[in-house]
């Protein structure tokens, strides 16, 4: 095998946490080679360390066999190594090529470099079957194309070795299998792909070996041939792990919840909720799939109260709650909220988790009177939910900021949950959840559904959609395209998630 890449013995630590623990990885060239653990593993960090956003406290770097230096992302691009990250690092008002030209446009004489990087461009997108219009807007291109400007970046930069996070978190279920193909045929081109996800069956699908991190420790490199979901699933948390979620048969019972006609328009006019209609049922999850930024989010702040509709009704057990346009008071109606943003809306990060876990419910009497609270009464609901979620630590006095993303998760799912909610809306409730919480949520959102509360989920996970929800709801540019049920084909899904029609579809 000939080696791409080579980090051994790298070892990371920031204060306490020892983030990488004598790590040593080979990337075979030509190879695509996934990197999977759970939040916290180690993964991210080692990438960074290769990609020179992070200086190792101990390790050597090989490139193509050769000792490097890679102290920034200068040095890391100098030797052949490029970075797609999960959030895109493009300047939204430039052209397609000026964004592709950023950082190396070859001197104060602009023009000539631009006319030799439009050739360059054009032969990277064609032999790479990246097309895309270098003159077009990136901030008004899908985020599908939006991906392959990052792509094409770091090949113009000459990558060799390209390292993509989470790739396909954004995607609609074409455009995750387009992206494969492409990545397949850089790899038949020579090319290196290093790929760091959370989904198994992607993996499976497209990598040749397979490392495994847990707690900062390379655990296991396997042959993506010779291993399964199951095998990798136990080698991440170092535990069996139940991957399909088991549930039975719904059994929906009076309406909860009753969107009629709902607009909700932009500073600018445009509908981002247009014209939405749906019900959601006791004893039931309805789930809402789409790409990012198709009016979901929108759609669960209209509902929760923290915006109100330009038109149209929201009628929650009989009451019209668009009108209240005040969060406070559609949760005290019954409705539970578990936002699309845990870091900005779900808890404050420099908040102790027992301020974080009451937050919205800090008025209740139960907690203090007045503008006083009772100190030990909130640590005790504290403890008593984080015990309840299996929270760790379980530490009502650590920082937010100090939890992984799955146990930030656990501790705004308590806090909603454990009001006993009439409806519990739920956005993206496992993005960047490792594998084992994502099995403890699933669990608690099948058990309300089973206790007969209502479920609304918004998710861009469509696995997730799919295995979770009993009725599915498709949006897209703020309609929705059509419903179907749990066991609509991957691909119909897809296209509505595309914008086609349900006839077509």
């Amino acid at each position: 095998m000939i080696s791409a890449i080579e980090l051994i013995g790298i070892d990371k630590r920031f204060g306490a946490v020892h983030a990488n623990k004598d790590v040593t990885l080979e990337i075979a060239q030509g190879s695509i080679h996934g990197i999977i653990g759970e939040n916290g593993a180690g993964k991210s960090t080692l990438m960074s360390i290769l990609f020179g956003f992070y200086a190792a406290d101990k390790g050597e770097i090989k490139v193509k066999g050769q000792a490097v230096k890679i102290k920034s992302s200068s040095d890391a691009i100098s030797h052949g190594i490029g970075m797609v990250h999960q959030h895109f690092m493009l300047v939204d008002p430039f052209t397609v090529l000026e964004n592709v030209v950023l950082g190396a446009e070859g001197g104060r004489l602009i023009g000539p470099a631009l006319a030799k990087a439009r050739e360059e461009l054009t032969r990277l997108a064609r032999d790479y079957e990246l097309e895309v219009d270098p003159d077009a807007i990136v901030g008004e291109l899908p985020v599908g194309l939006q991906q392959r400007v990052e792509i094409l970046k770091a090949l113009f930069k000459g990558a060799e070795t390209l390292i993509l996070d989470e790739p396909t978190g954004v995607l609609t279920p074409d455009e995750a299998d387009h992206l494969f193909r492409i990545l397949g045929q850089l790899r038949d081109q020579g090319k290196t792909v290093i790929l760091i996800t959370h989904k198994l069956r992607e993996i499976m699908a497209i990598t040749d070996r397979v490392s495994v991190m847990r707690r900062g420790e390379l655990v296991a490199t396997k042959e993506t041939k010779n291993t399964g979901v199951e095998e990798l699933a136990e080698l991440m948390v170092g535990r069996r792990v139940l991957l399909r979620v088991k549930k039975g048969k719904a059994k929906p019972g009076n309406v909860v919840l009753d969107v009629k006609n709902l607009t909700w328009k932009d500073r600018k006019g445009t509908a981002r909720v247009d014209n939405v209609s749906f019900t959601v049922r006791n004893g039931e999850i309805v789930g809402i799939a789409g790409v990012s930024g198709n009016g979901q989010s929108e759609l669960l702040e209209l509902i929760s109260g923290i915006s109100k509709p330009t038109s149209g009704q929201i009628i929650f057990e009989g009451k019209d709650i668009g009108i209240l346009g005040d969060p406070r008071h559609v949760r005290e109606e019954g409705l539970a909220h578990v936002p699309e943003d845990r870091q900005h809306r779900g808890l404050i990060a420099s908040f102790d988790a027992s301020e974080s876990i009451i937050l919205g419910w800090h008025y209740d009497d139960a907690l203090g009177k007045g503008f006083r609270l009772d100190r030990e009464a909130v640590v005790n609901r504290c403890k008593a939910e984080m015990q309840e979620f299996d929270v760790r630590p379980a530490d009502p006095y650590l920082k937010c900021a100090k939890f992984s993303g799955g146990n930030q998760q656990k501790i705004i799912l308590a806090r909603e949950i454990e009001r006993d909610p009439d409806l519990l809306i739920v956005g993206q409730p496992t993005r960047g959840v490792d594998i084992g919480a994502i099995e403890f949520i699933h669990r608690r959102l099948i058990q309300l559904r089973d206790e007969g509360k209502a479920v609304l989920l918004v998710s861009v996970e469509l696995d997730e959609i799919r295995s979770l929800s009993d009725r599915i709801l498709v949006m897209f540019a703020g309609k929705i395209m059509g419903e179907r049920d749990s066991s609509a084909d991957e691909r119909e899904l897809g296209l509505l998630m595309a914008g086609v029609s349900k006839d077509a579809a």
